[in-house]
């Protein structure tokens, strides 16, 4: 984390100085706004959070509800998640409330036995993430992000009480096309309503969304016909897993899994319940907490539950669904139309929560739509950018849904090779899955953002399209041992990761050296190019090279100028972008990451953490093509 590079500034650096003009919550709705955001769930927040660092984006966050969550919905963050949050700056604090989810245990009838432990896996495999897999309760990863909102330059903060009831969208218009129809729900004003203009509206307004169905969109699957009930309880038992994940099948009762929370002692249980026919809804059962503990205790039959408090309970259907795009345009006018609507969450793809994704899908969308819409606000690239967003959110969405439909269907499920291997099926699925439910499995497709395969083979260990990979390194100036994707900001810049070959240390007419000097000073150089006049070197496009040699066989101040660059309005010198591999603990990112140490390479970083491209250190024209697709000239 970095502060005072535009002057010294006392007290918390995680509250930035407010830009002029901010609104603060309770002024009068704007008439205009850049960004209207339907829903503080999730995906709302995420994507808020990332627009309120930059003070010329005027955004609007409605809220039906009349304040934010305390309790209940979502717990569990994918190590994927955990990744991103590390990126906003408070991964740590999430990992310290958090519960940690290390192992994971199957119980089933055994012999004699009504219920025995038949399998124990490790939940997270070694090696795929730095970042553990946790449960919290999603209220408090909600406050986390209004934190990061409320202590920006904009000082966002949700208007709560207002729902988007309707929206028209003129194509022609080139300023706030959208225009929203805006309905109050609080008590005395209920069906009031009140109008904005906007350029851009994001519906992440749930599986009812009003913004979905304004342009035209619909939600299209099927349903289990399975009810389950799921409740936050604090109880006690003598189940001997209840701080572990477990699955739990009884005989005859159905399935639970218990999911321990934070705190050391509340638990949250997902209980199996009745089957629902054809046409039936959950709620003509008229179930309620009492009947997801009574089939609770009667699946942990022999074991006790004695539950003493229900701090939050719902029963719900599972369903699986999917909209047809996640944007306003029809497909005939791409070409010459951007999105001016977009879908984000539960909006757009509906699941079961039994593997845990739900939360984590929906703040990975706005993920990667909200560094694509600060680069359009700001002049940084052309609004068509904003296409690539239905492209690949709603292929990762499609994953999800169908994984999940043949998951919770396993879950319950008895098998025939029950015992294969000493594992149920659910287990064997379970250890299979794994990646998946990590969240690590997404890989974009080849496109404008993500480059051809044809150098992969110079760092195996960055897949072109899946997330960036992060490794163990060593910080040059200060000798400061740390992971190299953990300077990944939530800033809408990308990355450019110059790996060294062996034996370059450096200086000059090395490869690095040549590489850098080249981006620094060539106007055909993307840094040049997509950098405005006035605007740090880095500001776009944040360029840092690792080292194969240790941290003391190498000279900072015999480092290319663009490694040590002077930012702010003073020229400070930049210390933090030269890193080495870990030797003093053996932790090599060369060899880890399987990167080439004879050639070296380049790997290009999205704002979203994702790999856009692996490239030769010579590839000048490659590289100057892929930003010029994305980026504007404005140098």
């Amino acid at each position: 984390m970095q502060f005072h590079t535009n002057g010294f500034h006392p007290g918390d650096p995680d509250v930035l100085p407010a830009a002029p003009g901010c609104r603060r919550a309770g002024d009068p709705l704007p008439q205009t706004v850049d960004v209207l955001i339907a829903g503080s769930g999730p995906a709302g927040l995420c994507l808020a959070a990332q627009l309120a660092r930059v003070p010329r984006i005027r955004t609007l966050l409605v809220e039906p509800k009349l304040g934010p969550m305390e309790k209940g919905q979502a717990d569990g963050i994918s190590v994927r998640s955990m990744e991103m949050f590390q990126a906003f700056g408070f991964g740590e604090k999430v990992a310290r409330e958090s519960v940690w989810i290390n192992e994971t245990t199957f119980w089933a009838p055994g012999g004699s036995d009504p219920l025995t432990r038949v399998a124990r896996v490790q939940d997270v495999p070694d090696g795929i993430s730095e970042m553990p897999h946790v449960l919290i309760n999603q209220a408090r990863v909600h406050d986390m992000f209004l934190d990061l909102m409320r202590h920006s330059p904009t000082r966002l903060e949700p208007d709560y009480g207002l729902k988007v009831a309707d929206l028209r969208i003129d194509p022609a218009a080139a300023e706030y096309p959208v225009t929203v129809t805006l309905e109050h729900t609080a008590p005395g004003r209920e069906g009031q309503t009140e109008t904005v203009r906007a350029n851009y509206v994001i519906g992440c307004d749930g599986a009812r969304s009003n913004v979905r169905a304004a342009i035209g969109g619909a939600l299209h699957g099927d349903a289990a016909h399975q009810a389950w009930g799921v409740m936050d309880v604090l109880a006690t038992t003598d189940f001997p897993d209840w701080r572990m994940k477990s699955f739990v099948r009884s005989k005859d009762e159905g399935i639970l899994m218990v999911l321990p929370r934070e705190g050391g002692h509340l638990v949250r249980l997902y209980v199996e319940l009745d089957a629902l026919g054809e046409h039936e809804r959950v709620a003509e059962r008229g179930m309620g907490a009492a009947d997801i503990i009574a089939r609770a205790q009667r699946i942990f039959r022999p074991f006790a539950l004695d539950v003493k408090e229900v701090v939050w309970w719902s029963i719900y259907e599972i369903g699986h669904r999917l909209t047809d795009k996640f944007d306003d345009v029809p497909e005939a006018q791409v070409a010459t139309r951007a999105p001016r609507v977009m879908l984000a969450g539960d909006a757009c793809h509906t699941h079961s929560p039994k593997a845990g994704q739900g939360m984590n899908v929906s703040m990975g969308d706005t993920f990667n739509l909200g560094w694509k819409l600060i680069s359009v606000l700001t002049g940084r690239a052309e609004p068509a950018l904003l296409h690539s967003y239905s492209g690949e959110r709603r292929a990762a969405a499609k994953g999800l849904v169908e994984f999940d439909h043949k998951w919770a269907r396993v879950v319950g499920a008895r098998a025939a090779d029950d015992g294969a291997d000493g594992l149920p099926r659910v287990a064997r699925e379970f250890v299979a899955n794994l990646p998946f439910t990590c969240g690590l499995t997404i890989q974009y497709e080849r496109s404008a953002l993500t480059g051809a395969p044809t150098h992969q083979h110079l760092a195996t260990g960055f897949d072109i399209g899946k997330r960036f990979h992060s490794a163990p390194v060593v910080r040059l100036a200060d000798a400061k041992p740390m992971h190299l994707g953990h300077c990944i900001a939530a800033d809408a810049r990308f990355r450019l990761f110059i790996f060294a070959p062996a034996g370059d240390a450096g200086g000059a007419g090395g490869a690095v050296a040549t590489l850098c000097d080249w981006l620094e000073h060539d106007p055909a150089s993307p840094l040049r190019r997509h950098t405005a006049a006035g605007e740090d070197i880095d500001a776009v496009i944040d360029t840092r090279a690792v080292f194969q040699q240790g941290f003391r066989a190498l000279d900072f101040a015999a480092m290319p100028t663009l490694l040590r660059p002077a930012v702010g309005r003073y020229g400070l010198t930049d210390y933090e972008k030269i890193f080495c591999a870990d030797l003093k603990r053996g932790e090599d990112i060369f060899a880890m990451r399987r990167i080439d140490r004879v050639a070296g390479c380049i790997v290009i970083v999205r704002p979203d953490q994702y790999v856009g491209h692996v490239l030769p250190l010579h590839a000048r024209d490659e590289l100057a093509a892929y930003f010029g697709a994305i980026l504007r000239v404005r140098g």
